[in-house]
């Protein structure tokens, strides 16, 4: 598997290279957004990690937005200060799929890295085919989701939020739950997360997401995916 890091801070982005080679990766570093968005064009890497605050113009934020443009490839942001919830809207907003705080601790690195990567590449159930209400269409295998006729874009970590709920229809699904079946034993501490991701989904699938009808909260249990039945009605 292919990293590219994006860092401007040399010791931070040779020791994370070196981390991930000793872990049997292949690793690209650059020095600046303007570099990485050319390298990730030229390399194709399987992940990304991006230092949010770069010079030149081009931020960590600006390069994920251009990423996804073009591609559903997984996007970690490093921080230089402890993350927000609303640090973590602008960045789900740009297309990131991860946070990690600096000064970054190595081993957590790795297993971020690799959760990230399996988040992106499991394998859907083979009798799970996806749903189709005519206003929500979900295909777990293909990865496609069309929200009244219109493919939107998710990101790893939000289909697999939504392919969890959808799988378990019906039930509710613990925050705890989600937190292990969709990003891993890693983020078991990470309990604003689920809360986040449900907000950020419904706002790409939802007719009205301040009255949301798929994604239900279980107040202080966790959430619950209600499928519809076909008469949605189109919006103009």
């Amino acid at each position: 598997m292919k990293v590219l890091i994006v860092d401007d801070e040399q010791a931070i982005r040779d020791a994370l290279g070196r981390k991930l080679r000793r872990e049997g990766f292949d690793v690209v570093l650059c020095a600046d957004g303007l570099e990485g968005l050319r390298a990730f064009h030229a390399e194709r890497p399987d992940l990304v990690v991006l230092d949010i605050i770069m010079p030149g113009g081009m931020d960590g934020l600006t390069v994920c937005r251009r990423i996804r443009e073009v591609a559903d490839t997984p996007v970690m942001m490093l921080s230089a200060q402890a993350v927000t919830e609303e640090d973590v809207i602008q960045g789900l907003t740009a297309g990131a799929d991860e946070y990690l705080i600096k000064p970054v601790r190595l081993n957590e690195f790795v297993a971020r890295i690799q959760a990230l990567l399996r988040r992106a590449q499991i394998a859907m159930p083979e009798n799970e085919q996806g749903y189709n209400d005519g206003y929500l269409t979900i295909d777990l295998h293909r990865r496609h989701v069309h929200v009244d006729g219109h493919k939107i874009h998710l990101t790893p970590t939000e289909f697999k939020l939504l392919a969890v709920l959808m799988e378990n229809s019906g039930r509710v699904v613990s925050q705890r739950d989600l937190l292990e079946q969709v990003w891993g034993h890693e983020y078991i501490d990470d309990i604003y997360y689920p809360r986040v991701y449900i907000s950020q989904l419904r706002r790409k699938i939802e007719p009205d997401a301040a009255n949301p009808i798929y994604i239900l909260t279980e107040h202080r249990i966790g959430y619950r995916f209600e499928k519809q039945p076909p008469t949605v009605p189109k919006s103009d």
